[in-house]
């Protein structure tokens, strides 16, 4: 990557944090700008750490405003743009829907359209990377997984706000010659994820031994990415991903919801030194939502072929490492 400012939004979140403590110390030469609206979910106290380093400032402004990212356009000239700023949380989805295509179409499209007028035809321009979600291509029964090219089928306001997004994103590309990538991954967790989030809920609701909700009986299943792996995916494509691809990132392990429940809960009960059992019999099934995806999988052999990325971190690793990192956070 060429010397420049490179535009990160939704720095502030479960995601955008991770990416921004490695990107910052791999990248010194490069100042990065972070825009967030700030929320209730953002990492208001992870955000303050980064503020020592001199390649970075955060900028409090609104991806849906035009006028606030018009002016941040003008006074920076842009080597690259990673959008990671979205509304994720599907069951908020299903309860306000305008909220999600506010956000994860109209705020993309302002940035597409903001690109165009001042970064197209910059020979310094790197890329529009924008970053999706697995959940645009529907859902799969107990075998299978999508592939890159596998055509759209969202089934929430959620999954269909972002399938609008890259599809915006790549009709920039074809119409105005934008360079971009996309990214789809499956589940993240990790370390900071808000407690919104089925992991960190199930953790925290143990912890303060309330019940912990399973959507039917706990049979959907989940492909589950550690975060660090998602951001040195993310860093990889930005930097040497082919203009105008699309990129699976998955992790290696599948579970159910029930599944990971048990795991999670006999985490708790090791690290907090109850008997084991105790957090499962917390476990509460209730009503399934409506249209709950059963399976989600991503075939990863591209970004293997492309950038020989795989991910790295073992699955009871990244979760002991999660389950701890709330535990510590509680008891203090």
């Amino acid at each position: 990557m060429d010397k420049g400012s490179v535009l990160i939004t939704g720095g502030a979140g479960f995601i955008g944090i991770h990416l921004l403590k490695e990107m910052l110390d791999l990248y010194p030469d490069f100042h990065f700008l972070n825009v967030d609206c700030l929320t209730p979910i953002s990492n208001t106290l992870e955000l303050v750490e980064l503020d020592g380093y001199p390649n970075y400032t955060f900028h409090q402004l609104d991806i849906c405003s035009y006028q606030q990212m018009s002016n941040l356009f003008k006074e920076h000239e842009l080597f690259g743009i990673i959008h990671l700023a979205a509304e994720t949380h599907v069951d908020s989805s299903i309860s306000k829907p305008k909220k999600f295509v506010r956000t994860n179409v109209l705020g993309t499209l302002n940035l597409l359209e903001l690109a165009r007028i001042h970064c197209i035809n910059k020979p310094w321009f790197g890329k529009f990377y924008q970053i999706s979600t697995d959940e645009v291509f529907g859902h799969l029964d107990e075998s299978g997984s999508f592939k890159e090219e596998d055509p759209y089928a969202p089934r929430s306001p959620y999954a269909a706000s972002k399938a609008s997004a890259d599809h915006l994103v790549r009709a920039y590309h074809h119409t105005y010659g934008l360079p971009m990538v996309i990214s789809h991954c499956t589940n993240n967790y990790g370390p900071f994820q808000h407690e919104e989030k089925f992991i960190p809920k199930i953790i925290t609701n143990a912890l303060k031994k309330e019940p912990i909700p399973i959507y039917g009986r706990g049979d959907n299943i989940r492909n589950w990415l550690f975060v660090e792996d998602h951001v040195d995916a993310i860093q990889l494509i930005y930097s040497s991903g082919l203009n105008g691809h699309t990129y699976n990132i998955s992790g290696k392990d599948e579970l159910t919801n029930l599944e990971l429940a048990d795991r999670i809960t006999d985490l708790v009960d090791k690290y907090t030194r109850q008997p084991k059992g105790t957090s499962r019999n917390l476990i509460t099934f209730v009503p399934d939502r409506p249209g709950h995806d059963f399976r989600y999988s991503l075939e990863r052999k591209k970004i293997w072929d492309h950038l020989r990325w795989k991910p790295f971190t073992k699955f009871e690793d990244g979760l002991k490492k999660t389950v701890y990192h709330y535990v510590e956070k509680f008891l203090l």
